[in-house]
């Protein structure tokens, strides 16, 4: 018997790679808080509300503390005045974290 294909469609899913999802390929449903964003509270994977688009126009960036947000959301918190300059989980002083190229020459957050 032969099987002619006529048709057929691929599908595809991306996640940012945070280091939340615990080498887990069925991902649980994004309420969970390593998989939102803790500003717009947003999963990484969607966008914020300024963005249309979800992928790179939308990047996420990491803090020293290990917090992960979407950039956009968190320069509109760092620039009100509240904010002081002031990480939205825990009050410190913002500072973004070092990225560095691991050997698969992807980047990777700094320990």
């Amino acid at each position: 018997m032969k099987v002619r294909v006529k048709h057929w469609s691929a599908v595809a899913q991306w996640r940012w790679n945070t280091g939340n999802n615990n080498n887990n390929d069925n991902y649980a449903a994004a309420d969970d808080d390593g998989d939102i964003c803790g500003i717009c509270r947003v999963p990484y994977e969607g966008c914020c509300p300024t963005c249309k688009m979800p992928g790179d126009d939308c990047p996420l960036i990491w803090g020293q503390c290990s917090h992960v947000y979407h950039m956009h959301c968190l320069l509109k918190w760092l620039g009100t005045p509240m904010s002081k300059q002031q990480r939205p989980m825990d009050r410190r002083p913002w500072v973004t974290a070092e990225r560095k190229v691991n050997d698969n020459n992807t980047r990777s957050e700094a320990p």
